[in-house]
């Protein structure tokens, strides 16, 4: 402590205390000596604050002890952990961050489902409707005749969402369009249509917005990862280890993370180095072959939309004209694949396609990281193309030319549950795929390349875990998620579960089935990746619920909407009760007098936060010169020390050598 330079009075004992604290940091000592001081630091402070000042720090303190056990109690009991650390130190950060990307859409998939539950669903359970007018209207009595039809259940209706099912909470048909309370009259009530178009707007907004910050969290990572492959290295080398590891086994695995970091940085500059060395002919070639290869992928993306088209009209033309009131067991059988042919199709598609895809661009000879990102992009194409196909064959059964003249026998009687069920039997064929192709397909191959001796054997066996097809699909099912919540309210709850099965699913193809790939991924950069895909889908997810929920009329015979022009209505409706100086309020933020100023606004703050940027971008620039210059001066004074040094030793020696010569001569004489 008395190393410690004095500090000013005027400071107050806080900012004196923390002056301290960060002069013994700087101290070039050991961690052990350097928890000593702070310790005698605390202390001196507690005895130097008297009263309210002492009170004050005591709470603080405690307050910090209480937050910092908090942080370790949580991660003790953070769901998942040891799994993460094992898969972390077996195939790195990379691969780690999309377990981690499973985990944060369950947990998205569970707080969409909590809104539901909460404001839709337990509601229409709990509360009574009003009873219905003495005359009988047409949306009356679509209604009867639609929850009146009599049908038989059986497991083949659970697993496609029809027969009785489609009248419970699981789709949209079961759901109310009256005004509902708690004994039937309407003194207090709830308006459930407007909730229900509420509620989906807010958890798809909420979904955009933590997209978009989880996407921010990564920029920092990023920005350093900018700097080059140099600094990525020397951050690892230098401040790679955790100092808190104090078992074998942990030491082992983050041995092992570290290595796949490094062996990630030293082939990323070694495939760059490739690159800036590539002769001109050598260029011509790779851009004619990839020209080639992209007109391919073009081709094979058209052929498989055209298939699904034309499947889904062969089984809804079939089904109508012959299977519509099936009697035999085959028939029934027939009817079922014929029901299931479009999702068959387009699974199928997803599976054997992007395989395709990733045999193709091996020609290509892109970076790793471009390979990821090239491939994620062409398959996320197929399948959110497949998606819009099929939502495009949907839609000419569901609308209706002439809305006047649609009937309550139209087919599908409520073609919002139609669309659910759609929905529903893609999220429950996709897990049934992928639990089959893991433990019935991938699994045998690794038994097989393991166990056998052959070469033939083991290159037909061995696996690598291929980071962007297993991305995708997990990206597909949420997309699935989101297209189909509006639809089937349930859905949010199914995705959960999903994927807290996929996890484990993933978890045993990746530690059991597969061995680490050729290609290292980086953490942050697969982050970003992912959030940038997610954020296509989502995209593409909304589009068709946005235009069904402004342009298409809703069924007659079911759903919260029944009787409205569009579902879009019921807003509009409510916005009309509303009182006059709230309507005023809002019809001034459409006006010029409001978006110019905000504009106007908006582009000083961009400006300002333009000029920060380059500020602190020109800040950088001038302290990294700085830093070179000053590891010039230590150069310099290094090589001064030691020409001092060695001139110090030549003296040395030279006056040693006049002592012995000095010395011999008075011997001498």
């Amino acid at each position: 402590m008395a190393m410690l330079p004095d500090l000013s009075e005027n400071l107050s004992n806080e900012e004196r205390t923390w002056e301290e604290i960060m002069q013994i940091k700087a101290m070039p000592v050991s961690m052990m000596q350097k928890k000593e001081m702070k310790a005698k630091l605390q202390t001196a402070t507690k005895l130097r604050l008297q009263g309210f000042e002492q009170l004050k720090w005591q709470r603080r303190k405690v307050w910090q002890q209480m937050k910092s056990r908090w942080k370790e109690t949580y991660s003790k009991l953070e769901l998942w952990r040891h799994s993460l650390k094992k898969i972390e130190g077996n195939f790195g950060t990379g691969v780690v961050a999309y377990f981690l990307f499973i985990k944060w859409l369950m947990f998205l998939n569970l707080f969409i489902f909590l809104f539901i539950l909460l404001f839709i669903i337990l509601p229409t359970l709990v509360l009574v409707p009003q009873e219905s007018p003495a005359n009988t209207t047409l949306v009356e009595e679509c209604s009867r005749n639609y929850f009146n039809l009599s049908v038989d259940s059986s497991f083949l209706d659970w697993v496609q969402g029809t027969g009785n099912m489609e009248r419970t909470i699981m789709f949209y048909g079961y759901y109310t369009h009256k005004l509902i309370s708690e004994d039937g009259n309407m003194h207090s009530y709830y308006n459930l249509p407007l909730a229900y178009i509420a509620i989906a707007v807010i958890y798809l907004l909420g979904s955009l917005a933590v997209m978009v910050k989880s996407a921010a969290q990564g920029f920092k990572e990023r920005l350093v990862e900018g700097e080059g492959q140099f600094y990525q290295y020397c951050n690892l080398v230098f401040g790679g280890w955790d100092f808190c590891i104090h078992n074998e086994k942990s030491a082992s695995m983050k041995h092992k993370a570290l290595y796949n970091e490094m062996k990630a940085c030293l082939e990323a500059e070694r495939l760059e180095e490739e690159r800036q060395n590539r002769s001109r002919d050598e260029m011509l070639k790779l851009m004619i072959m990839r020209c080639i290869i992209n007109l391919i992928v073009l081709m094979v993306l058209s052929g498989a939309l055209a298939l699904i088209y034309y499947t889904f009209y062969f089984s809804q033309e079939r089904l109508n004209k012959e299977l519509l009131n099936p009697n035999t067991e085959l028939e029934y059988l027939y009817k079922f694949i014929l029901e299931f042919l479009p999702s068959i199709i387009i699974v199928c598609l997803n599976l054997l396609v992007p395989n395709m895809f990733a045999y193709l661009v091996s020609f290509e000879r892109y970076s790793p990281l471009f390979i990821v990102r090239i491939t994620l992009l062409r398959t996320v194409l197929l399948r959110l193309a497949s998606l819009i196909m099929l939502m495009f064959s949907l839609k000419d059964i569901i609308i209706c030319d002439e809305p006047d003249s649609c009937s309550c026998e139209d087919h599908p009687k409520c073609w919002e549950t139609y669309v659910g069920q759609q929905v529903y039997k893609l999220v429950i064929l996709d897990f049934v795929t992928h639990v089959l192709i893991t433990f019935t397909f991938n699994w045998p191959r690794m038994l097989i390349a393991k166990y056998s001796k052959s070469k033939v054997a083991k290159f037909i066996g061995e696996q690598e875990f291929e980071l962007p097809k297993h991305v995708l699909d997990v990206v597909y099912s949420q997309t699935l998620c989101w297209l189909g919540s509006f639809y089937a309210p349930v859905l949010p709850l199914l995705a959960m579960l999903e994927c807290c099965l996929l996890f484990h699913i993933k978890k045993f193809a990746c530690l059991v089935n597969s061995r680490p790939s050729s290609t290292v991924y980086r953490a942050s950069r697969s982050n970003s990746l992912f959030m940038v895909v997610l954020l296509i889908s989502f995209i593409v997810a909304v589009l068709p619920v946005a235009f069904a929920i402004a342009e298409i009329p809703p069924s007659k015979s079911c759903g919260p909407f029944r009787g409205h022009l569009t579902t879009w209505s019921v807003v509009v409706e409510s916005f009309d009760q509303l009182p006059a100086w709230i309507k005023s309020i809002m019809f001034f933020f459409g006006t010029a007098g409001f978006a110019v100023p905000i504009f106007v606004v908006l582009v000083l703050c961009l400006y300002y936060f333009y000029a920060v940027s380059a500020a602190n971008k020109q800040m950088v620039m001038v302290l990294k010169n700085q830093l070179v210059l000053e590891g010039h001066d230590k150069q310099f004074l290094l090589n001064r020390l030691s020409a001092f040094i060695k001139q110090q030793h030549e003296h040395q020696k030279v006056m040693r050598q006049v002592e012995m010569t000095n010395l011999d001569l008075s011997n001498a004489s």
